[in-house]
């Protein structure tokens, strides 16, 4: 099992207005993560709004802020214990057995134009086996034509735009994976959290993006990055692309700073807790969905 302590630090400078804003920074709670413990502060005296997606399981904090410094701090302790499986023995799942909840998944979306990259995917992965080693070999595809740059894209950049560049940041990576995915039929979505096991080189510790892909029987992990250590990701929220889970949206005149985050694993072998690692088991934090019976 792994225990990961979590630290994330916001602070705004909002202008003579008021400010909306709509957060999900909290860790969900899934069938293999687990909120032993978890803290907020906030600067201002404001009663922030909670909602809790009955769906996706994504949290979402809503609150009104005056003007001023706003300073948010949520801290967590989170326990993660991940369902394993051998890759070998995840199979892709045909469209018409599909679980109902997981065929939004295979569309294109804002960021995730599948629709324009069925011949690269075609040509790319067609002739593979189907199922956990294509969706592999994807993710790795990825990251082989893919360099990860800072500050080589925005808010507008879509996976189309990655593969034509061939630079980007995590959340581009993870675009371009699941557009190929959803080219090839295979659902998949895209997933938030910090990045553990970073590289120091890359920068200080960050927000991260990654995917989750249906095979066999539930939505399993993958970080075309490759920046950081799946087993040691705690995940905030999976949508269609970024534009469903974005860490902060903002409704007003308000100024950012970078975030400060911190994510550590706490080591106690006499509690069965390990640091994560990297592994070749197929990982998964959600509960398995049953196919539709065949037919």
């Amino acid at each position: 099992m792994i225990r990961i302590h979590l630290r994330v630090e916001l602070n705004y400078e909002i202008d003579h207005g008021t400010a909306d804003f709509v957060f999900n920074i909290h860790a969900a709670r899934t069938a293999s993560q687990t909120i032993v413990a978890e803290r907020l502060d906030l600067s201002q005296e404001v009663v922030p709004q909670f909602h809790t997606d009955p769906v996706t399981g994504n949290r979402y904090m809503r609150l009104h802020g005056a003007p001023g410094p706003l300073r948010l701090v949520y801290e967590a302790t989170i326990d993660l214990s991940h369902h394993r499986a051998s890759s070998s023995d995840l199979a892709e799942v045909p469209v018409r057995f599909l679980p109902p909840e997981v065929v939004g998944y295979i569309y294109p979306s804002r960021y995730c134009q599948s629709d324009r990259l069925l011949r690269l995917a075609a040509n790319e992965f067609g002739g593979m086996w189907q199922g956990y080693s294509r969706v592999q070999a994807i993710s790795q595809w990825v990251q082989q034509h893919v360099s990860f740059t800072s500050n080589t894209s925005n808010s507008n950049t879509s996976a189309v735009d990655t593969v034509i560049e061939r630079v980007g940041v995590c959340r581009d990576f993870a675009h371009v994976m699941i557009a190929l995915c959803r080219a090839l039929n295979i659902p998949a979505r895209f997933a938030t959290g910090t990045d553990y096991g970073a590289n120091p080189a890359l920068g200080p510790p960050d927000f991260h993006a990654y995917v989750e892909v249906f095979v066999g029987a539930r939505w399993y992990i993958f970080d075309p990055s490759g920046t950081g250590i799946p087993m040691g990701f705690v995940r905030f929220g999976t949508g269609r692309d970024a534009a469903d889970v974005a860490f902060a949206t903002i409704f007003g005149g308000v100024r950012s700073q970078a975030p400060i985050i911190s994510a550590h694993a706490l080591v106690d072998p006499a509690a069965g807790f390990e640091l994560p690692y990297l592994c070749q088991d197929a990982l998964s934090t959600d509960n398995a969905l049953n196919p539709l019976p065949h037919q």
